[in-house]
Parts: structure tokens; sequence; C-alpha cells
């Protein structure tokens, strides 16, 4: 069994991905701290079998699509509380959520893309399914999904928010085939720089 583990500050969330390769099933469950485990070898009654697809489906294998034509990158008070506990919860700072949130959606919280990405932070389906989100279009939901998300790539990126947020874009895959960088994909260099520059803003209270 080989697996891959993703290990968040203060263990708050502990992701193990089974390498599909060469495995024929792939089961998951989530326990009741909503830590996500995926392995091909089940050893717990929990476990259910699941598409390799949804499994993928967390690694988000291209960019999300636009949601919207001109986000206006401003920040949404009303969504604090939910952005001030996931925060708190998996050691982000509030002002990359809100920038997050901003880009991604421009504060909708009924925000689609023509690719399927849902709500404030876009979830896509098959992440929103394997992050424990029953409903991507409520705000606390949504929030609490992708600041997670986001603190999995962080750990895989050891940190590096730029790497991150590329991920967050484009896929992991994208960025190891780039040798580790943000891609040359025109979206999610963009994003990236939109993101930056917002965080940058919002942190300094502006």
């Amino acid at each position: 069994m080989v697996r891959r583990h993703l290990t968040p500050c203060l263990g708050l969330v502990v992701l193990l991905a089974a390498s599909t390769a060469g495995a024929g099933e792939v089961y998951s469950y989530v326990d009741a701290d909503g830590v996500i485990n995926i392995t091909n070898v089940p050893t717990d009654a929990r476990y259910k079998r699941v598409r390799t697809s949804e499994v993928a489906g967390l690694y988000r294998p291209q960019p999300q699509g636009e949601a919207h034509a001109t986000p206006l990158g401003r920040r949404h008070e009303d969504f604090d509380p939910h952005v001030k506990g996931a925060a708190e919860k998996y050691r982000l700072p509030e002002a990359l959520i809100h920038a997050v949130i901003a880009v991604e959606s421009n504060g909708n919280p009924r925000a689609l893309s023509d690719k399927g990405a849902m709500g404030l932070m876009q979830l896509m389906p098959g992440t929103a399914k394997d992050l424990a989100v029953d409903d991507a279009f409520d705000p606390g939901q949504n929030i609490e999904g992708g600041a997670r998300y986001l603190r999995i790539l962080a750990n895989q990126y050891a940190g590096d928010m730029v790497k991150t947020l590329a991920a967050y874009n484009a896929g992991p895959d994208a960025v190891r085939r780039a040798g580790e960088t943000v891609p040359d994909i025109p979206e999610t260099r963009e994003y990236v720089r939109k993101v930056m520059a917002l965080y940058q803003s919002f942190k300094a209270g502006r």
C-alpha cells in the first residue's frame, strides 16, 4: 500500500491519499473530526468504496473557470464569523481567506462557474464531496471546506503562499508539471497576482 501523508499544523487535518497506480479499488471515509481517510487497503469498517475520479476531485485537475466576469475584490463583512472560525481552526490568515473569496466569487455564495465550481470559494463538486461539504452554497460549509483545502495545500508546499494559490486554482498536478512553480497558465498567473494583491491590502486594513 502506498500513501501520501499531509499533516497540517497541530494535527488539525490528516489526509491519507492512496496511490491509484496499480490499484483496482479505492476506499474512503470522513471521521468525526472531519479528517479525510483514503486508502486502497481498507482496515476499518467505515471505509466505503469510491470511484478514483472522486478521489482525484480533491486535487482539482484543471482551472475551475470563471464564476463572474469582473471581480471587484471587495471584502464582505457578512462572512467574517465564518472566516474567523476557519482561519483559527486551520491556522490561516483571515486576510488570505477573504482574498480568495473576493477573487473566486466576489462574495457571491451562489456563484457557479462554467466548469461547475460552487459558492464563495468555488469548490469543485469532487473537492466539496471529499472535504465533507454537503452544501457548497452554504457560506459556512463552503468557507470551512475551502480553508481546509488551502491548509492541505499549504502543508504540501511548506507554507509557500504563491504555490498554494497556484495549486488551488490549477491543481497540484499542474504545479508539479511546471517544476513546482506557478504554471504558465494565464488564468492561474492572474489569479495568484490578484489574490496576493488583495491579501496584502486586506492585511493592511484597506
